[in-house]
Order: C-alpha cells, then sequence, then structure tokens
C-alpha cells in the first residue's frame, strides 16, 4: 500500500506482496509489510515450489536475491519418475548438474530470504478496502483501526479481501479435491519410500485420481492425493479423524501397489484442499488506487506457475513504480494490462493442464510431461 509517497503493501507472507516489497526496499523505498498472521510461524509454510528461469528466478534477481537462492535451492529437486498403478516405472527423468532451469525451494525457505530486512507489522487484518475517498483509499482493519493509502496492492490470496474493491467474481471448485499429508526423517524412518520418492518426486497417475510426493529440504516429503469429488465429498467424514480419512483414501486408492500405498499409510495428519480457479480470463475495469497480484488477481491450478508468475507480478509492479518518472495510476494500469496477458496464457495451459493429470484416461498424464521433460 502506499501513503504520502510511502509505499506499504499488505499480504498473508505470500511471494507476491513480498517480492513486491523487497523491489522497492532495493530501490530505496522503505517498506511497511501489514501482515494477517499474528507471527511468522503462525501457520506452517508448505511445501516446495520450483522456480522457472524466466519468472520466479526473473524476480528474485530484480530484488537483488538470485545468488542467494541458488545458494538456498536444490536443482536434484527437479528429478521426477512417473509409475503405473502396479509399480512399473514408466518415465524416470533426472536433471544434468549443471540444470538451472527449475531448481525447487522450500516455501519457508523463500519466505525467509523475502522478509530479510523488511519491517513487518503482524497480526494486521485487513476487513474492507473502500477506493475513491477524498483522501486516497481507505482501508478497514479488523482492530478497528481505519488508515488511507495512494495505491493498496491486494497480494492477499484465494480469498482476497482487497479483490471486491475492483471485482466481483469469486473462485469457483474445480470438482478435483487435494488431500495433503506427510512423512517427516524419511530417510531414516521410511528408507524405501525415501527411494521411491528419489531426490525430487515421483507421480502416479489413475483414473480421476493421481498420487504425488515431493521430496522437501531435511527428509520431509510431502504426499497429494488428488481425486474428481463432489465439494462434499466428505460429509459422512471427520477430517480431524486422521484414521478415517487415512482409511478413505486407501480405499480410494484401492488396488494400487503396496510401496506407493505407504506413502498413505506413513502420513502424519491430511489437510483437505478443494481447488478453486479464478476464470481463466479474469481481468476488472480499472480502478484507481487499487490493484491486485498472485492468486488474489489469476488464481489457477496448482501446477508450478502460480508462485511463480505472482513473484514476476510483484518484482514488475514494485520495479516499474520504482524507476518510473510518470503517473502513478498510469503506471498501475499499464501493469495490469501485462499481467491480464500474461496470467491468461498461463491459466489456459494449467487448466487444461489438471483436466489431463486427473482425467478418466492415465495416459493423458504422460502426454502432458513429455513434450517438456529430456527423455
Amino acid at each position: 500500500m502506499y501513503r504520502h509517497e510511502t509505499p506499504y503493501r499488505r499480504d498473508r507472507g505470500g511471494p507476491a506482496g513480498l517480492t513486491f516489497a523487497r523491489v522497492l526496499h532495493r530501490h530505496g523505498h522503505p517498506v511497511a509489510v501489514l501482515e494477517r498472521d499474528p507471527a511468522p510461524d503462525a501457520r506452517p509454510p508448505g511445501g516446495t515450489l520450483d522456480l522457472h528461469e524466466g519468472l520466479g528466478q526473473r524476480a528474485l534477481d530484480k530484488a537483488g536475491l538470485l545468488a542467494e537462492f541458488q545458494e538456498l535451492s536444490r536443482p536434484e529437486g527437479q528429478a521426477m519418475r512417473i509409475l503405473d498403478a502396479d509399480g512399473t516405472v514408466l518415465r524416470d527423468w533426472r536433471p544434468r548438474p549443471d540444470d538451472r532451469a527449475n531448481p525447487e525451494i522450500d516455501r519457508g525457505q523463500l519466505r525467509d530470504l523475502l522478509l530479510g530486512p523488511l519491517d513487518v507489522q503482524w497480526g494486521r487484518t485487513v476487513t474492507q478496502v473502500v477506493p475513491g475517498t477524498r483522501d486516497g483509499v481507505l482501508v478497514h482493519f479488523a482492530d478497528g483501526r481505519q488508515e488511507t493509502f495512494d495505491l493498496v496492492v491486494g497480494a492477499d490470496g484465494a480469498w482476497s479481501r482487497i479483490r471486491p474493491a475492483v471485482s466481483s467474481v469469486t473462485p469457483h471448485y474445480t470438482g478435483i479435491t487435494l488431500v495433503e499429508t506427510s512423512l517427516d526423517d524419511v530417510d531414516t524412518r521410511h528408507p524405501d519410500l525415501a527411494r521411491l520418492v528419489g531426490d525430487g518426486s515421483v507421480a502416479v497417475y489413475g483414473v480421476n485420481r493421481s498420487l504425488v510426493a515431493q521430496r522437501n529440504s531435511g527428509g520431509h516429503v510431502k504426499v497429494y492425493a488428488r481425486f474428481r469429488a463432489p465439494l462434499d465429498w466428505h460429509a459422512d467424514l471427520d477430517l480431524a479423524d486422521v484414521e478415517a480419512v487415512r482409511s478413505r483414501l486407501l480405499a480410494l486408492f484401492d488396488g494400487w501397489t503396496a510401496p506407493v500405498l505407504g506413502l498413505l499409510r506413513h502420513g502424519t495428519a491430511f489437510v483437505h484442499r478443494p481447488l478453486y480457479v479464478l476464470p481463466v480470463s479474469h481481468t476488472w475495469t480499472h480502478v484507481p488506487g487499487v490493484t491486485l497480484l498472485g492468486d488474489a488477481a489469476h488464481l489457477m491450478p496448482p501446477l508450478g506457475a502460480g508462485a511463480n508468475l505472482a513473484m514476476l507480478d510483484g518484482a514488475e509492479l514494485a520495479e516499474s513504480i520504482a524507476t518510473g518518472s510518470g503517473d502513478l495510476d498510469e503506471t498501475v494500469r499499464a501493469f495490469e494490462e501485462q499481467m491480464w496477458a500474461r496470467a491468461g496464457r498461463w491459466a489456459k495451459i494449467t487448466t487444461a493442464g489438471l483436466e489431463r493429470l486427473v482425467s478418466p484416461d492415465p495416459a493423458e498424464a504422460l502426454a502432458v510431461f513429455d513434450p517438456i521433460q529430456p527423455s
């Protein structure tokens, strides 16, 4: 957010807003981060991200953080193995030693890298944004305070509190649900599963369902079960009952090879994540003083593009503001046009990709990867 030429922004510690803030900070603009979470460790940071050379890595370069990212990232994490439900290895891709196209980094590590020297005001929850007031954009906070800003940048995720100020559109359910679980200290406690996952990820695709496991740092593995289901598929299930959820998932993947099902049998907890998206070509009539970044602007299926685009959104907007000599509102308007075009292209790609990765024909999933993976 901006007020009296001093840049501010409000986010949930996500990559879009933090990148925006770091690029402004690099250009000498004092930045205060207004964060909804009460503390840095209030929520689990999530799994691992692959940052693309032309997207997320480009954003980090604009923030002056690329070299630090390269020290933290895991190029070996680009490895990917695809199995049949009976355990047959269908594909086994391994990166070259010098391959830096899409190295992995834990979300928590990326968050800490971006936070760096930023001034963070924790526990500042936005409830409403009102543009067009006499003094600028009025922001209401949950603690009853109100402040005005020259520019409010909504980088607050899928269920953005800022979005209603520019768009009436809300995310819709894709028909596909994801249930996440985790394995800790996998190399010591579950060496067979560690070998199954390898340095990167392992994926198994079946009829209208899939199971993907990704290695994070420190022997931690995230496991994602995806399947087509109505939104209320769990109506008769207590999602807090770990063993009941495990039993339901094992029944859903019944008949799959035992080593693959071990990823579910040894999961420590289960998190329900129905997949929502915004329309592929989500745009809005420009509203002076308010704009959106990342998932708030273009929520799409989680297939490796979202965080990358969010970071580049933040970096480009910040750079345009910090280095531009023109009108702030025109700078934001031009950024939105550029963001919409790029996001629309990626939304089409990821939407089509999700349909093929969780489809009645498992061969469709292989067809998604073959053109983009080395033979």
